[in-house]
């Protein structure tokens, strides 16, 4: 932890470095969850584990099985204890409870690691990793308020999850088609939005238990914010098998 303890000509490079330790913390915790998450899609779709997730019909098609499903539901019902955590738990937990989301999300993946040719999964990897840090840096280092811009898209992707529950009765190609171009935009605007924000959570006066709080729920942000734009682009630039 630095602490403003020196002069004040010399306090705003201090907390500066402070910051970029912070950030530098954020995207590891981001990083490694994503490697996790990778790591367990692989091992599912590749040893037997891919049997208590997960049945294939003989024409290829994938199901879930009951503990699939139940490991399906898992990351909604973890992002409402990470809230409880960061508030009223400990780093500890903050960090277990992030390792587990991330390594149950790679679960959750697994049907697009069988579906998609490995290729196209690297190839569409790595243009959401570009996507992702040219929107994280301009999220960094503008000094535009991107509030009301994150407040919209916030507002934006609700109006999407109530479209997709209505188009699971329509089952309309064309509104699919259209919400997954807006998710896709939407999430590359709350990854700028949602750097902006945890650079502005970072206080130099916090302890390390907040600190370390504070750097596990911004990767967490992050890392949704990766994980769907993912997603999103698998569906438009990602080759079946």
């Amino acid at each position: 932890m630095i602490e403003r303890s020196y002069s004040r000509a010399n306090a705003a490079p201090i907390v500066n470095l402070g910051l970029r330790q912070y950030m530098v913390k954020v995207y590891n915790f981001m990083s490694a969850g994503l490697a996790l998450t990778a790591l367990t899609a692989y091992l599912v779709a590749n040893t037997p584990l891919l049997k208590l997730f997960f049945s294939m019909s003989p024409q290829g098609q994938i199901s879930l099985s009951g503990f699939g499903w139940l490991m399906f539901i898992a990351p909604l019902i973890m992002i409402f204890a990470f809230g409880w955590v960061i508030t009223s738990g400990t780093a500890s937990q903050a960090k277990t409870l992030f390792w587990a989301y991330a390594a149950t999300m790679g679960i959750s993946l697994t049907p697009i690691v069988l579906a998609y040719t490995g290729a196209s999964v690297v190839r569409v990897f790595l243009i959401t990793a570009g996507t992702f840090g040219a929107m994280s840096i301009y999220g960094y280092t503008t000094k535009k308020d991107l509030t009301g811009m994150g407040s919209f898209l916030i507002m934006g992707l609700l109006g999407i999850i109530i479209a997709m529950i209505v188009n699971i009765f329509l089952q309309s190609s064309g509104l699919d088609y259209a919400l997954s171009l807006l998710g896709l935009a939407i999430f590359i605007g709350l990854t700028a939005f949602d750097t902006q924000k945890i650079r502005r959570m970072y206080y130099d006066a916090d302890d390390d238990e907040i600190a370390i709080k504070k750097a596990v729920a911004g990767a967490l942000s992050l890392y949704m914010d990766f994980i769907n734009m993912f997603i999103y682009l698998m569906r438009f630039m990602g080759d079946r098998r």
